[in-house]
Formats: structure tokens, C-alpha cells, sequence
């Protein structure tokens, strides 16, 4: 009798948060809905003082227009390059990294680890002047190095991999080990199979932030060709006016990528997060 009316009672406590999280799950999606919708009408309709929602009829003009009056093609290419590079090298410098700090015991590890986990707590624009001019230092400036090496670890990489690494068992490693397995065979065989769930979690938030990083590749990258898409949508804005209608189409298309992603890889994306939660 109790179980049951404790159930009773959580039903409707269940159904309020339902309805809550359905609520701003709408208010989430509506604006990407709103934007799709708009890439199928003109600019005059998108500018009308009478708005509406859904198009008055479909104009598919806009996305052909973008393919080939815009060199969209090669931006997206850009930025797709820069995306793949920086998750891969960022995965295998988080996992090593991780590992270094979770599996050996020197002296000051605890303070390295307290420091990465420092750097979380900086916000990015306060580096971008010194990153700057430690580039034009360099003579990188208006190079895929100026973008790529700065980007090359991240703390949150390093963290996540440490929890990953410190469920491992030390028996497992010292096993290897004894039958003559030297410290890249340990990590690359043994170890690094054992984190797909938080490679697969550093993959999908690594990726995003680099496809959509638009303020240090607008201050490093000069040449147009070089350009990756999220600086290049500035071509949408003229002086006097912006074409909108474009603009939604060819936002349309870039946010493509980073949902086929997510859905190809959001089973292990939730239970890497989870695992790495509950760990110490």
C-alpha cells in the first residue's frame, strides 16, 4: 500500500517535469526551426512588417545561390579540416596526457593537475592578446599553425581523460608490463581502447567549439582562401544592407555537420559524461 501510493504521488511530480522539460525543449529548437524555415523565403518576405512563421511558398534559390555565388564549398572545407585536425590531435593529447597524470607518481602532480584545472576557470578572451602576439612573435600569422598549435590541449580534455584513466585497473597495467610491454605498448594497446566513451565525449564538444570558433580565426587569418565558414559569413553583410535570406541558408547547411555528429555518437557521448561524473 505505501509503494503504491508513493507511486501515485510521483506520477504527477513526473508529468510537471515532462511538461517543464518539453517546454524548453521547445523554446531550444525554436529558433533553429525558425531559421530553417526562413532560408526557404525571399528577403522580402523575411523583412515584411507582417510576419510569419512557415514560408509562403518554398524558394529553394537560396541555397542554390549559396553554392554557387558563394564560395561556400571551400569555406566549409576549411573549417571541416580544422575541425578534424584539432579533435584528433586534441583526443590523443588529452588521452596521453590523462593518462600521464592518473597511472605515475612524481612529485608535483597534484599541483599540475590543480593548475589545468586552473585554466578552466580563465576565460578565453583574456589569453587572446598574449596568444596574439606570441603569433606575430612567431610569424604565424595568417597560418593554420596560428589556429592549430594554441588549440592543441585542452583542460577539460586532460580532466576527462583522467577520470577515464584512474578506473583502470593498476594490475592490469603492471601485468603488461611484466611480460615485457614497454609504456607506448601499455598506452596505446591496453589503455587508450578503454577510453572510447570519453573519446567519443571530447570528440563531439572539441568539435563544435572549433567549427564554430569565429574570434581567433578572424584576428589570426588574413588571406580569404584561408578562411574558415563561421568568418565567412560575413559576407553576407554589406555596407548598407544584409542578405538574409542567404545567410539563414548557408547557416542552415553549416550546422549540418556538427547534428550528424552528435546523432552518430551521443549513445557514448552520455555515458562517457556519466562515467566521467561518478568518478574520483
Amino acid at each position: 500500500m505505501q509503494n503504491a501510493g508513493k507511486m501515485h504521488r510521483e506520477k504527477p511530480a513526473a508529468l510537471v517535469l515532462n511538461l517543464v522539460l518539453i517546454f524548453f525543449s521547445i523554446l531550444t529548437i525554436l529558433p533553429f526551426v525558425w531559421m530553417v524555415c526562413s532560408s526557404f523565403k525571399t528577403n522580402a518576405e523575411i523583412s515584411s512588417l507582417t510576419q510569419t512563421f512557415f514560408p509562403q511558398s518554398l524558394n529553394f534559390d537560396n541555397y542554390i545561390q549559396v553554392l554557387e555565388r558563394f564560395e561556400f564549398l571551400k569555406y566549409f572545407m576549411n573549417s571541416l579540416i580544422y575541425a578534424l585536425v584539432i579533435t584528433a590531435i586534441t583526443i590523443y593529447t588529452s588521452a596521453i596526457s590523462g593518462f600521464v597524470l592518473a597511472k605515475y607518481q612524481f612529485r608535483g602532480r597534484r599541483l599540475l593537475f590543480a593548475f589545468i584545472l586552473l585554466t578552466m576557470m580563465v576565460p578565453g578572451v583574456v589569453t587572446i592578446i598574449p596568444r596574439y602576439t606570441m603569433m606575430q612573435t612567431l610569424g604565424w600569422l595568417d597560418t593554420y599553425k596560428a589556429l592549430v598549435l594554441p588549440s592543441m590541449f585542452t583542460a577539460f580534455g586532460i580532466f576527462l581523460m583522467r577520470q577515464a584513466c584512474m578506473s583502470i585497473p593498476d594490475e592490469m597495467l603492471d601485468a603488461a608490463r611484466i611480460d615485457g610491454a614497454g609504456e607506448a605498448r601499455v598506452f596505446h594497446g591496453i589503455v587508450f581502447p578503454q577510453l572510447h566513451n570519453s573519446v567519443v565525449s571530447i570528440a563531439i564538444f572539441q568539435f563544435l567549439w572549433a567549427w564554430d570558433d569565429y574570434l581567433w580565426p578572424y584576428l589570426v587569418i588574413r588571406t580569404e582562401d584561408k578562411q574558415l565558414l563561421s568568418v565567412a559569413l560575413n559576407l553576407f553583410s554589406g555596407r548598407y544592407s544584409t542578405d538574409y535570406a542567404g545567410l539563414f541558408a548557408a547557416t542552415a547547411i553549416a550546422i549540418v555537420p556538427v547534428i550528424v555528429f552528435y546523432l552518430i555518437f551521443q549513445k557514448r557521448f552520455i555515458e562517457g559524461v556519466s562515467a566521467s561524473a561518478v568518478k574520483g
